[in-house]
């Protein structure tokens, strides 16, 4: 059974949440957790983005801070900023299921520096340590979003 879980916090009542099946859309076939991460050796530069970031838990809606790796089209986090190999990530996001990435209303939630990234099925809010910090995972995000509805816009071919 997968240990990486996908953490979901607006959109629904406080304290209910959503698995990571269910934000990334996955089915049954029981591959792995590995599958989850196409292959991204999250450990290993280059990045598209890391850092520090607030994010709330899965089951209980404290805030926690996790490390998160952009890399590949996958945002990874972790308890530690300290990767090899052996490290497994407490969550993935696809960014192919990523419909906007912006700015939040910080009384949502009662922090200064909050994002908010939308799947079909969530709305996820994300705390930056600073203004400047939280701009420019808005801008990491929102460019590797564009490259993968861009890849997938190429690879699509129209039968006529």
């Amino acid at each position: 059974r997968a240990r990486a879980r996908a953490h979901a916090a607006a959109s629904r009542p406080p304290g209910s949440a959503m698995g990571l099946k269910e934000l990334l859309g996955g089915g049954s076939g029981g591959g792995g957790e590995r599958d989850l991460y196409d292959g991204v050796e999250y450990w290993n530069g280059p990045y598209d983005r890391t850092g520090w970031l607030q994010k709330q838990g899965e089951f209980l809606p404290n805030w926690r801070r996790r490390w998160f790796v952009l890399k590949e089209g996958k945002i990874f986090w972790f308890k530690s900023s300290s990767l090899s190999a052996a490290s497994k990530p407490r969550g993935v996001i696809d960014v192919r299921r990523c419909l906007s990435i912006k700015n939040a209303d910080e009384s949502a939630v009662n922090k200064e520096h909050v994002f908010e990234l939308s799947t079909q099925e969530a709305t996820m809010y994300f705390v930056a340590d600073s203004a400047k910090e939280k701009e420019e995972w808005i801008n990491a995000v929102g460019k590797a979003i564009v490259r993968s509805s861009s890849a997938l816009a190429e690879r699509e071919v129209t039968d006529y």
